[in-house]
């Protein structure tokens, strides 16, 4: 095969058509073959209270735990050696880096530095395939420096890809808390008032939720894990609203905050949350009720009426077209 056949119309519409094809296939039977990942991640965040407290003590559970039911994951020891020796946490890592990792879903410093090896391999690996594109598939005819400023930009790309990547997830995260926060709180609710503690209405509530949102069901077992051996409960509420990121959740982390420090029940607060986050929801569904008519505008007069207008005046059109006949 030639260059001029890889430059060739009819080709590079094969090769879309392929990709195409085996995209919409992949999409079509890999949920067939997904399994239920929620044991394994409940299992990954459900920690013994003795064992987070001896942990703690011996600063010894990272190189003697299983790593499958680690909840920090180590970086790998090539990526580490790379990061450091560049010195790239000082240079591209800061406080909202982690924070934003944490509210991903990523904890620990092994995502820390795959995120960093991610950011000047990627660039690199995008500028090298389309620099081999440019200059070895692409004709002559095209200017040299049209190539390169095409290269630089494709490279550009790759620098903000992990970014948006991280973005991505803690969006996705967050939604997933959100629609399953408010049937959390109802249930916490029913924990509190039928006589559990705050720490085992969050272990059953993570437990029944995981079902619906394993992200928050990991977040509610964090915290009950954090409420055993932080030295002020306050931190372990705090830390919860600071990895999530969602509002309705710093705003119950705080009522509990507030209910602990002046002795008010805590089942009063919850309720009072509960009510909260249920008319957010429904005011949430009605400002999206009350957005959809302006955004069936443009698919009404592109779709509808065109249609309408054939109908309506082609009987009228064809008589006109037999009197004049």
């Amino acid at each position: 095969m030639n260059l001029e056949a890889l430059v060739d119309s009819q080709f590079l519409i094969a090769v879309l058509a392929v990709v195409a094809v085996t995209g919409t296939l992949y999409t079509i039977i890999m949920p067939f073959f997904e399994r239920d990942s929620l044991k394994s991640r409940m299992k990954t965040v459900a920690l013994e209270r003795d064992k987070i407290r001896a942990r703690e003590r011996a600063r010894l559970a990272t190189e003697k735990q299983d790593p499958r039911s680690s909840l920090r994951a180590k970086p790998k020891e090539n990526v580490k050696n790379i990061v450091d020796r560049l010195n790239l946490i000082e240079m591209l890592s800061d406080g909202d880096t982690k924070k934003k990792l944490r509210m991903a879903g990523y904890r620990g410093t092994g995502p820390l530095y795959t995120f960093l090896f991610a950011r000047i391999v990627v660039p690199v690996i995008l500028l090298f395939f389309s620099l081999f594109y440019a200059f070895l598939i692409l004709p002559d005819t095209i200017p040299v420096i049209t190539k390169i400023c095409g290269c630089l930009f494709i490279g550009g790309i790759g620098v903000f890809g992990p970014n948006v990547y991280v973005q991505n997830k803690i969006t996705n995260r967050q939604q997933s808390i959100k629609q399953a926060w408010p049937d959390a709180l109802d249930l916490m609710l029913i924990c509190v008032e039928s006589g559990m503690s705050i720490e085992a209405a969050f272990a059953r509530v993570a437990e029944e939720i995981g079902v619906q949102s394993i992200a928050l069901a990991e977040e509610l077992t964090l915290t009950n894990a954090e409420l055993s051996y932080l030295g002020e409960r306050r931190l372990a509420y705090e830390n919860l609203g600071t990895r999530t990121g969602v509002d309705g959740v710093r705003n119950v982390t705080m009522a509990l905050i507030q209910a602990e420090r002046y002795g008010t029940p805590v089942g009063n607060a919850i309720r009072v949350m509960s009510d909260d986050t249920r008319e957010q929801r429904m005011q949430e569904a009605e400002k999206k009720a009350a957005s959809l008519p302006p955004k069936l505008t443009v698919p009404m007069i592109i779709f509808f009426l065109p249609v309408l207008f054939f109908v309506i005046l082609g009987p009228a059109v064809m008589q006109v077209m037999d009197a004049f006949q």
